[in-house]
């Protein structure tokens, strides 16, 4: 049975699909959205590790996932993602290197676009070529926000971050 839970949290509330096996979407909610759902199997723990993400006391999540949708492609670029450390940034161009396709830096770009579970298969770890922060579905002041509280060296992230939108 598809669980889902929305949370508050310091971007915004957060969207939170999953069943009892594994967590399958975490997306920024609409202002106005309906707090409260089904706290219990892996959404519940995902909204638990999210809090103490948001704290600055985890820096991995060690949460079961499952990408129900997405081509062959956006799942090996997702799942590239969850080797990017905390902390850490990567570019778009160095990602599809690192998947044996140089040259698809903008195919890698459109994957992150499609990301499913945001935060958690941290797509906001890979910026443009030079350090630019660019694209980000829930927005560049998330983004920033993300960066800036990982710590990452991101050109734009050592600016003041708005954690509340």
């Amino acid at each position: 049975m598809m669980q889902r839970l929305v949370v508050e949290s310091p971007l915004g509330p957060l969207v939170l699909r999953g069943d009892h096996d594994a967590l399958v979407g975490l997306a920024f909610a609409r202002r106005g959205a309906a707090y409260g759902g089904d706290e219990g199997g892996v959404a519940g723990d995902a909204a638990r590790r999210l809090s103490e993400y948001f704290a600055g006391s985890r820096s991995g999540f060690e949460l079961p996932l499952r990408f129900e949708r997405g081509s062959a492609f956006e799942r090996r670029v997702w799942n590239a993602l969850l080797e990017i450390p905390y902390g850490a940034t990567t570019t778009y161009g160095e990602l599809a290197t690192a998947l044996g396709e140089p040259g698809a830096a903008r195919a890698v770009g459109a994957a992150n676009g499609r990301n499913p579970i945001a935060i958690i298969v941290p797509c906001h770890r890979v910026i443009g070529a030079g350090g630019r922060l660019t694209g980000y579905g829930g927005g560049l002041p998330r983004k920033r926000a993300l960066l800036a509280l990982e710590g990452a060296a991101a050109a734009d992230a050592s600016r003041s971050p708005q954690l509340s939108f």
